[in-house]
């Protein structure tokens, strides 16, 4: 653990020493081998004078040679032994003499089973003919595609030549910079320019048969051509809330914004690529209901992306800032009661993680000690809805949204193209609010960001989108089983599809329901028929919770087609704890962690206690 940043404990990289200030990528994409071979050169900066080596972070890359472009002779490098799952540092010695600023070639090859990359063969792609790839990176994984500082306190620009089969389209976390075929092969080119300074977790890449559809003066939608159409329905509003988001913090700085819908496996609802969104199919809910995701991704652009969290102990800087701010883009496009109601299904959210993990867990605090800790193994909500509850409560605090608002602009221009720890946050918060320190000073800091479970205050919430469905879930529990004629779907026909979602997650936090009653409201209310996921999921939930037979077929095909954490996680954990599942559970993943993104496949492998697997 020794060898482990002092700036970053989970990155190896001494960029207070010798610094990279921009990447160039070369890649060949060998869908055969299932591999990435080709490049990268990294143009450094020494910071320290006495500096003799420059630390990189690499996970499973095989490294072939280093090379000092200027002189094109090779440099003496060293590849430590791996540490945990932080993979291991590769160091390369400075050429003697060296000038201030140098640049490196380093040609390298990743491995198949590379933890950033999922390789699709064509028949779990929708079109059936062509083989998919797809890159995730956050947290760590970076480093085990490309040798690099993998820190997100150090962010610079980059550059990509990539060659893939003819038949198929590259995409990039930035902008394309044209594509041409490869003369007497079955190659061609795709080239890029990331002009702004990203942390090496938002260089991601697609390949795949992939087309397009204008969905904005700056936005396109890319997917697979069955999904593509779809698609553009359900995002159409992406330029509305780029327009509201900057009218909130200041300009887009990126230039396009488009949106790639990947396949099922994707762990996440998004992921804020610059440039280029990725986003997973589970939010085509025909109804654009689930489109708060893209505000999601999309304020990301200002908090995340612009301005960064400096290590993952400070992940709230990203995810609870970037909550706070989709919830206003909601809010001014739909009504302050809207982002109040969305305010109240986090804070729900955040009890359940809470209470699945522990009240003393120490990953729940807002600021998590992450010394030997995979920050995959800390990801929960905890730094986006507690990021966010103290934020709204900061707002409400010291006078309002009229008040906090110019504070969140002052602090984005103050930061941007920069990263920060929470110290940093909050001294700039203080030098802001200089004339209410008296109530600041009110605020339980220790109790906020480095005590764990939930927060030690809950704001006050507008409660009127919430009430209809409060009043039905206690409808629904006070009933005996002999009483549910009483019911019908008019029962929901006002509601809008997020209060559907409230209502079922209210019966989540009661005791299990009836198997009687499960089959009522799964008949009245269409729910085994829904085509919007996060409603499935919790009819899926409370069916597994109350033991109901008939519905565990429907769970184990919606595990074994989805690949979205949020809704795999609590369904294998629910097939776990039932007797009756629990091996079922265990074979299922059994059967599909090879088709699942690595970090899917690890921590649903910890929640089943299948550590070796």
């Amino acid at each position: 653990m020794e060898a482990l940043s002092p700036s970053d404990p989970n990155s190896f990289s001494r960029p207070e020493e010798c610094i990279v200030i921009a990447i160039h990528i070369d890649w060949d994409v060998n869908f055969e081998k299932q591999v990435l071979d080709g490049f990268v050169d990294l143009a450094i900066e020494k910071k320290d004078p006495s500096a003799s080596h420059l630390v990189l972070d690499i996970r499973d890359l095989t490294i072939k040679n280093v090379v000092d472009k200027s002189t094109e002779k090779s440099l003496n490098y060293v590849c430590g032994e791996p540490v945990l799952t932080f993979g291991s540092k590769l160091e390369i010695e400075l050429p003697d003499n060296m000038e201030n600023r140098k640049e490196f070639r380093i040609f390298y090859e990743t491995i198949p089973s590379c933890s950033a990359l999922q390789w699709l063969k064509p028949e779990l792609t929708a079109g059936k003919k062509h083989p998919y790839l797809y890159s995730h990176s956050e947290a760590i994984h970076a480093r085990s595609m490309i040798p690099c500082q993998d820190s997100p306190g150090v962010k610079c620009p980059y550059t990509a030549v990539v060659r893939v089969p003819k038949e198929l389209v590259v995409l990039m976390s930035a902008v394309r910079d044209g594509e041409e075929d490869c003369k007497n092969t079955n190659l061609k080119t795709f080239k890029f320019t990331q002009k702004v300074p990203v942390p090496s977790y938002l260089i991601a890449i697609v390949v795949g048969a992939l087309e397009s559809r204008e969905i904005g003066p700056r936005s396109r939608v890319w997917s697979e051509k069955e999904f593509v159409d779809k698609s553009a329905f359900e995002f159409s509003e992406t330029e509305e809330m780029l327009n509201t988001a900057e009218k909130l913090l200041g300009p887009y700085v990126w230039g396009i914004y488009d949106l790639l819908i990947l396949p099922p496996s994707f762990p996440f609802g998004g992921m804020e690529n610059p440039c280029l969104t990725f986003v997973t199919p589970t939010l085509l809910a025909g109804d654009r209901s689930l489109s708060n995701v893209v505000g999601h991704e999309i304020s990301h652009s200002w908090t995340g992306n612009l301005v960064t969290n400096k290590n993952f102990q400070h992940f709230w800087l990203n995810e609870g800032f970037t909550v706070f701010v989709e919830r206003k883009i909601a809010g001014r496009m739909h009504g302050e009661s809207h982002r109040q109601f969305q305010a109240v299904g986090g804070w729900k959210e955040l009890q359940y993680t809470i209470d699945t993990r522990g009240k003393d867990d120490p990953l729940t605090k807002l600021v998590p000690d992450l010394r030997g800790v995979d920050p995959d193994d800390s990801f929960s909500t905890v730094p986006y809805e507690k990021g966010h509850t103290l934020l709204f409560y900061l707002e409400q605090k010291l006078g309002g949204p009229e008040i906090f608002e110019p504070f969140l602009r002052a602090y984005l221009e103050k930061y941007k193209y920069k990263s920060l720890d929470t110290d940093e946050w909050k001294e700039f918060l203080y030098e802001y609010f200089k004339d209410m320190t008296d109530k600041l000073d009110e605020v339980d800091w220790n109790a906020w960001l480095h005590t764990p479970g939930m927060p030690p205050i809950k704001p006050d919430y507008d409660m009127s989108l919430v009430d209809c469905c409060t009043t039905l879930c206690k409808n629904w529990i006070a009933a005996s089983d002999e009483q549910l004629d009483c019911f019908s779907s008019n029962d929901i026909a006002e509601m809008s599809s997020q209060q559907i979602i409230e209502f079922l997650a209210q019966l989540l936090q009661e005791e299990p329901l009836s198997v009687s009653k499960v089959k009522k409201i799964t008949e009245l209310y269409g729910l085994r028929d829904t085509q919007n996921s996060e409603i499935k999921f919790r009819w899926l939930r409370l069916g597994l919770r109350s033991h109901w037979k008939d519905v565990v077929e429907n769970v184990i095909k919606f595990v074994s087609e989805v690949g979205r954490m949020k809704f795999v996680r609590p369904l294998f954990r629910d097939l776990f704890a039932w007797d009756e599942t629990r091996d079922t559970a265990v074979e299922t993943y059994r059967k599909n962690h090879s088709s699942m993104m690595y970090v899917t496949a690890y921590t649903v492998g910890k929640d089943l206690c299948l550590t070796d697997e």
